[in-house]
């Protein structure tokens, strides 16, 4: 695939670029700036660092994940409009330098959680699982664990400023209901896209993760109906989907495949996150696994073959891996099961392109 990527968390990353060009099949990578807080604007010179370090190693730098919404923008206080204007700068400046996507999500306060980041597997691998019994109803445990300090939820990619404010932002958020998520996302969508459409860069919304309320909070992007409200939201291409296979995968109501064949169609589907998972049981608990169809609950076939068959030409990379092989770095982000990933994934593209010779 032309467009296969990796991501990349910068220089602080034990994984080098060097690591990710020499992954076969791999062209693109996946980047952002983290220190940046949310909803300050991306500087060009910071941007351009990146660019330069990226190219530098060979490879391209056209998706960026994530620009990061700010929580007032999320609960419509007043003080949004400043953060819009805000992040219209950064759109901006990201098509300065040749951005053409770019991923985020608008999940109220957590990005995505998991109630394991090192689950043991019986090959002596691990990864991060998902298990509804070890997640309280009550919010205030989660307050309580963040204050003490405890290891009790992960709440990946949170700034730990962000992490002292819990209880405010849970406060925040009182009142804000999936149809009051939904109009201020519209608010956010249309204002933005004009500018979007400007200067070419598409947005690509990632499901909720996982696609279910959880602590009262409201979610937006859980399926296929809720993707057909959000495209109506504003009608432009410019307005799409980061279609997870993994994220709408963790709902086995979610027809993968099909959701693919549909808004890649549409033109609606910029970029793919391709990874699969393992249901522990009837009631939804799931674990991540390797990329393999044989590995997970996801026929990563029929996934492949859906994108195969709606012409995509979008952005694709594998996402959350095992930790393998003694590896412990970043949980879901380490090389080499990634990189296999990767060798999965462009073996099953080679096949459907031979086959369709």
């Amino acid at each position: 695939m032309k467009n296969m990527g990796f991501r990349w968390y910068g220089d602080n990353d034990p994984i080098t670029l060097q690591n990710i060009r020499q992954i076969p099949g791999t062209t693109q990578v996946v980047g952002a700036l983290f220190d940046v807080p949310v909803g300050e604007v991306w500087p060009k010179e910071k941007i351009k660092h990146l660019k330069d370090e990226v190219e530098a190693a060979g490879l391209k730098l056209e998706v960026i994940e994530s620009v990061n919404i700010h929580d007032d923008i999320k609960i419509g206080l007043p003080t949004r409009d400043q953060y819009i204007d805000n992040y219209k700068q950064t759109i901006r400046n990201l098509a300065e330098f040749g951005i053409k996507v770019i991923c985020y999500n608008f999940m109220p306060i957590f990005d995505w959680l998991r109630t394991d980041l090192h689950y043991q597997l019986a090959d002596g691998s691990n990864d991060m699982a998902f298990e509804q019994a070890k997640l309280a109803d009550d919010p205030q445990e989660i307050i309580d664990s963040t204050r003490d300090g405890s290891r009790g939820y992960v709440l990946p990619g949170w700034e730990p400023e962000r992490l002292a404010t819990i209880e405010k932002l849970f406060k925040d958020y009182q009142g804000v209901d999936e149809a009051k998520l939904r109009e201020n996302m519209k608010y956010f969508l249309d204002a933005i896209i004009p500018t979007c459409e400007e200067v070419g860069i598409r947005m690509a919304m990632h499901p909720d993760d996982p696609p279910r309320p959880l602590f009262g909070l409201p979610r937006v992007y859980k399926n296929a109906e809720d993707m057909r409200i959000i495209e109506a939201m504003h009608e432009s291409p410019y307005n799409g989907f980061c279609i997870c296979t993994g994220s709408l995968g963790e709902n086995p109501k979610n027809d993968v495949p099909a959701i693919i064949r549909e808004f890649v169609k549409k033109d609606r589907a910029p970029f793919i996150h391709a990874r699969n998972i393992k249901f522990m049981n009837a009631q939804g608990d799931f674990h991540e696994s390797a990329h393999l169809s044989s590995e997970g609950s996801l026929d990563m076939y029929e996934i492949m073959k859906a994108l195969y068959d709606t012409g995509f030409d979008g952005y694709i990379r594998p996402d959350h891996g095992r930790n393998i092989w003694g590896e412990d770095g970043v949980p879901g982000y380490g090389l080499y099961d990634r990189a296999l990933g990767i060798t999965y994934l462009n073996g099953l593209w080679e096949s459907l392109e031979k086959d369709h010779a």
